[in-house]
């Protein structure tokens, strides 16, 4: 399927990791939309998502992230790799975000979770074949109307939502010189999701293109950081195309990533 990129674009700012969900049932047409899309946006040939319309308990029971349990939930999402691929981590991240922003888009609530969850459970749930690893999940539902105490201390903090100062995060940007289509990519990627906030993207601006690298300092927190900087690959084409810029992405070897080049 094509991005649907205005809708997802106006989705970004909106978007928020929450754990705990309204006892309030998710409409069957909302169901159905969502097992489409996750059936028919799959950018990458080793990375999938299966949407499961039953309460993820056995998948979190047990498992505290830093927002806490996740509570409540009526459906949850499996984002799916095939490790033989070198790239599996990117794919699934760019992949897997698509699905978050447009359930986004239908305000239904979700949470990307890497390292708080039962892979083996989550997989023989989702049909995992081969050599295929579930590698994060998300919870969905519509959020409760106030935060749990775990969500407003993190939210209270800025944890969640401080982002880097641009600056820290690109290089070759200059300011009379940079086209505006990649001022808006750069800023929808800063304002990626990752794991416990720690924003390991870094951006190298070049001529008519745009090259995502991880930054190889700090912790894993068992969950690849090339996952991370699949999310914000995602922002980054959103962006582009919502600005009227079309490109293709050319994945790297590390500690490179991928490089959007306009057509």
């Amino acid at each position: 399927m094509e991005i649907p990129f205005s809708r997802w674009y106006s989705a970004i700012p909106h978007r928020r990791s929450r754990r705990r969900f309204s006892p309030k049932p998710i409409e069957s047409r909302l169901l159905a939309h969502l097992n489409t899309v996750c059936m028919e946006f799959r950018p990458f040939p080793d990375a999938r998502t299966v949407f499961v319309p039953e309460p993820p308990d056995d998948v979190f029971k047990g498992a505290v992230g830093p927002y806490g349990k996740v509570k409540g939930a009526h459906a949850f999402i499996a984002f799916i790799g095939d490790m033989d691929s070198s790239h599996v981590q990117e794919a699934v991240g760019y992949s897997g975000e698509g699905i978050i922003l447009e359930a986004t888009a239908l305000n239904l609530a979700t949470c990307w979770v890497g390292g708080f969850f039962k892979p083996n459970v989550a997989a023989s749930l989702t049909g995992t074949t081969g050599n295929e690893m579930v590698l994060a999940v998300t919870p969905i539902g519509y959020a409760n109307e106030s935060q749990s105490i775990e969500e407003r201390i993190m939210t209270g903090f800025g944890w969640t939502h401080r982002r880097k100062p641009m600056a820290n995060l690109v290089s070759g940007f200059e300011e009379a010189n940079t086209p505006e289509w990649i001022r808006v990519a750069l800023e929808a990627a800063r304002l990626a999701p990752s794991a416990v906030n720690r924003q390991p993207w870094r951006f190298q601006v070049e001529q008519d293109a745009l090259t995502v690298s991880v930054n190889r300092l700090g912790r894993e927190f068992n969950i690849s950081k090339r996952l991370d900087c699949g999310i914000a690959m995602l922002h980054i084409e959103v962006a582009a195309l919502n600005s009227g810029v079309h490109g293709n992405w050319d994945l790297l070897e590390s500690p490179q990533v991928a490089r959007f080049t306009t057509q």
